[in-house]
């Protein structure tokens, strides 16, 4: 009994997609006080999560290869997914069983739901240990996206989830729009657990800024199509400067005519509306033109270099970054090289994870495109960007009000206008009479630092894993 009592305690977290761009599932062992008497076994599909798991000696992490049937799925979709699943629960299984130490708990990162659920409920059984789901969405929500609600496989996958869903001995959720979804409608309890960025996500300091830009230099030079304001600065090979930065004697500035930097996170799916991005771009690009009292036929290149020169303007040029994967990915890029704008440039680009909070600390405003198929879950980029002291404009849906609030650290929008609005507002007299922009990134800061995830999970979580082992 005493050595059972003094045996560290082991956890297996099981992500069946990528847990380098899950910042929830890739935090829940990170390290505190409370947690250092555990193990914890991550399984993981995707890129590489950060630094600090990747070094933490009580962290193991095993990575499951994704399973491609590119070649079935071009004779039939549904053919191509009832074999994925079945290739995935045989790996799971065997992973599960044979190539990890036995867990006192499994926790599961639900979406996806199948085969996840089944897999991990059948292994738990055989190697005595408890089952805990984290609710981040609903999985059947998701596939109706492509396939409609209707759709005989969306409700074989709905079955699937709720039946499965209640067989665990524990669950946490997002939100409490949800909670009370899975205890009205599902019959299951389960205890909120909020997002909370990782201590890793900051404001970035003025040399982290431009070491980043530096090394960023090539990806943001290059215009995505033709010339545009931002590729007509040249990467400098010195290092000395970059497009939102100088570095003299040492000592690093911003530059005061640099471009604002806004930055949206998009796994590039159906749920994230894009175009609603991309047209209100193009509309800020008009309407600062029309404000500005230029003519259509002005010569963009003498502009640009005014601009490179130091001249400033009421409103600044929009540098926007989009990070992420995902299947529309290349149709929007394809749109961006047809937009013709004169102050606004877009880049595209995948960062490895030490990276990306770095990129949101550097940033002055983030965009939230996501709306949730579910009307249930919150973006947990969203929760990253206030990490960062980054204020937001969101896609307003149902539960969003639960993490945004409006003009405290953030604004919602529902149309490509209102969104242009909200920049053509936020941004004038950029970037030192903007006082709209700094009050809610002050609000964004202190969202972001009243509350860390470490806390959450220790005064939320730790006590149902407790209560759940016994």
């Amino acid at each position: 009994m005493a050595g059972e009592a003094g045996r560290r305690k082991r956890a297996a977290v099981v992500v069946l997609g990528d847990i380098g761009r899950s910042p929830r599932m890739s935090t829940t062992p990170s390290p505190s006080p409370a947690r250092l008497v555990w193990k914890w076994t991550l399984l993981q599909t995707g890129s590489d999560p950060h630094l600090s798991l990747r070094e933490n000696p009580s962290i193991h992490i095993h990575e499951m290869k994704p399973v491609q049937l590119s070649g079935v799925s071009k004779i039939s979709g549904a053919l191509a997914l009832l074999l994925k699943a079945a290739i995935q629960f045989i790996m799971l299984i065997w992973f599960l069983c044979f190539k990890i130490p036995r867990p006192d708990v499994f926790i599961v990162q639900n979406p996806p739901s199948v085969p996840t659920l089944a897999a991990v409920k059948l292994v738990s059984w055989l190697r005595g240990a408890k089952f805990i789901v984290d609710w981040h969405n609903f999985g059947y929500t998701l596939l109706g996206l492509s396939h409609g609600r209707s759709h005989v496989i969306v409700k074989i996958y709905f079955w699937f989830e709720k039946h499965f869903g209640r067989m665990t001995d524990g669950a946490f959720c997002v939100t409490k729009a949800m909670q009370h979804e899975l205890s009205q409608n599902w019959g299951i309890k389960a205890t909120v657990l909020y997002d909370h960025s990782p201590e890793f996500f900051h404001p970035a300091s003025l040399a982290q800024k431009h070491e980043l830009f530096c090394r960023l230099g090539s990806s943001i030079c290059s215009a995505m199509g033709s010339a545009d304001c931002i590729s007509v600065e040249k990467e400098v090979e010195d290092k000395s400067t970059t497009v939102l930065t100088s570095k003299i004697d040492g000592g690093v500035s911003l530059k005061p005519n640099r471009p604002a930097l806004v930055v949206s996170s998009t796994s590039w799916t159906p749920d994230e509306d894009f175009s609603i991005l991309l047209e209100a771009a193009l509309m800020y690009d008009r309407r600062v033109a029309a404000t500005l009292g230029e003519e259509d036929s002005m010569d963009e290149g003498k502009l640009w270099i005014d601009i490179k020169n130091g001249k400033q303007f009421d409103y600044p040029r929009l540098l926007f970054i989009i990070t992420g994967k995902g299947p529309d990915r290349k149709k929007y890029e394809e749109q961006i090289k047809r937009l013709k704008l004169r102050r606004v440039a877009f880049r595209t680009m995948w960062l490895a994870s030490e990276d990306y909070p770095l990129l949101l600390g550097s940033a002055d405003l983030g965009v939230s495109l996501h709306t949730s198929s579910s009307g249930l879950d919150l973006p947990m980029k969203v929760v990253d960007m206030f990490g960062c002291g980054l204020p937001v404009c969101a896609a307003s849906f149902s539960c969003i009000e639960e993490l945004v609030k409006v003009n405290r650290n953030g604004l919602l929008f529902s149309t490509s206008s209102e969104l242009a609005d909200e920049l053509m507002m936020l941004f004038k007299g950029f970037p030192e009479e903007c006082d709209t922009l700094k009050s809610l990134k002050d609000g964004a800061l202190s969202t972001g630092s009243s509350s860390k995830w470490s806390t959450e999970w220790e005064t939320n979580a730790l006590p149902l894993v407790k209560q759940v082992i016994g």
